[in-house]
């Protein structure tokens, strides 16, 4: 079997006319605001979130916080691996474009944010709990997170990636709510009061093994950090602009999935664990159903188990190992 892995790109916009492609991972962000009876009043009042975080941190020379709009593009990635390879959806991102209102221009922005992975529901959703399945003590495979990892790197560095993006994705998540983080003394003009942990979450070693390091930022206005995933120097090789691009999309988006943490009636501490379970925060009104979206996630990890993992498992196996060197 030929192993020479090529990709595809597919791109929708991200509006309030939105509606979900059918191969678009049933338990992406976007995916599940655009379900259901109130999906146009759920996707316009995000996109109304977003664009007024937006003009908040970008408060110089905007007097009238309405200086910037977003504009939002779903990218999905589709790999096929040989000639006889069923092609298989990969990887889905969030692509963001800065449209500046007085200067009549528009700005790229990062692309990343959001990151959907069918790979990483199967790691997450059945490998691991299969793993640890009557077992006394949690333990991770050791090669979990393994083929996930080469198949990312792969797409970065593929020519369809760097045709099409001009820098490296910077993806922007909740912090972990199994773990404690400490305020330190770094401020970031941008990002704001930089947290620290030292000891990884699963998600943060999982991430790790696909090039990305992570660092911590609670952005001024905001009531907890978020998690910043990038291969490269987050604080140098990003202007103001795309920061501020990820930051008020993935503030949104974490503020109606996780109201209790980034939607809370208090700002996180100096030594501070995030919690669902804590009552003390808004509701924004737009509708999400958690529990739906932890039940696809095992729908679709399956999904991708008995359509790429289990029918090519010989040939993922060589590939990885070749791969690995």
């Amino acid at each position: 079997m030929n192993q020479a892995v090529s990709f595809s790109l597919n791109q929708i916009r991200f509006d309030e006319n939105y509606k979900p492609a059918t191969t678009t991972r049933l338990t992406t962000n976007f995916a599940n605001l655009a379900r259901g009876v109130h999906r146009e009043d759920n996707l316009r009042n995000t996109l109304v979130m977003i664009n007024k975080r937006f003009n908040a941190l970008a408060n110089w020379d905007n007097p009238n916080a309405d200086r910037y709009a977003l504009e939002l593009d779903i990218i999905s990635a589709k790999m096929a691996l040989g000639d006889s390879f069923q092609e298989l959806p990969l990887i889905e991102m969030l692509k963001t474009t800065i449209i500046d209102r007085h200067r009549n221009q528009r700005i790229e922005g990062i692309v990343g944010n959001n990151f959907s992975s069918y790979v990483r529901d199967y790691d997450f959703s059945v490998l691991l709990l299969e793993h640890n399945k009557n077992q006394e003590n949690f333990s991770v495979p050791e090669d979990f997170g393994d083929l996930h990892a080469v198949l990312f790197q792969r797409f970065i560095s593929s020519a369809t990636y760097q045709e099409n993006f001009a820098k490296p994705p910077v993806i922007c998540l909740s912090v972990s709510t199994t773990k404690t983080y400490h305020r330190t003394a770094n401020i970031h003009p941008i990002l704001g009061v930089e947290y620290r942990q030292n000891d990884d979450s699963l998600t943060d070693a999982y991430f790790n093994k696909m090039g990305l390091k992570v660092r911590y930022f609670m952005p001024q206005g905001s009531v907890a950090p978020l998690a910043f995933y990038s291969s490269q120097d987050l604080l140098s090789d990003y202007s103001n602009l795309e920061l501020i691009s990820t930051m008020s999309t993935m503030e949104t988006f974490q503020k109606i999935y996780r109201p209790e943490i980034y939607n809370a009636n208090a700002a996180a501490p100096v030594v501070y664990q995030p919690s669902l379970t804590y009552q003390d925060y808004s509701d924004t009104g737009i509708i999400y159903d958690r529990e739906e979206r932890s039940r696809l996630a095992i729908e679709q990890g399956k999904f991708v188990e008995q359509q790429f993992i289990k029918p090519y498992e010989a040939t993922l196996k060589t590939w990885l190992a070749n791969e690995k060197g």
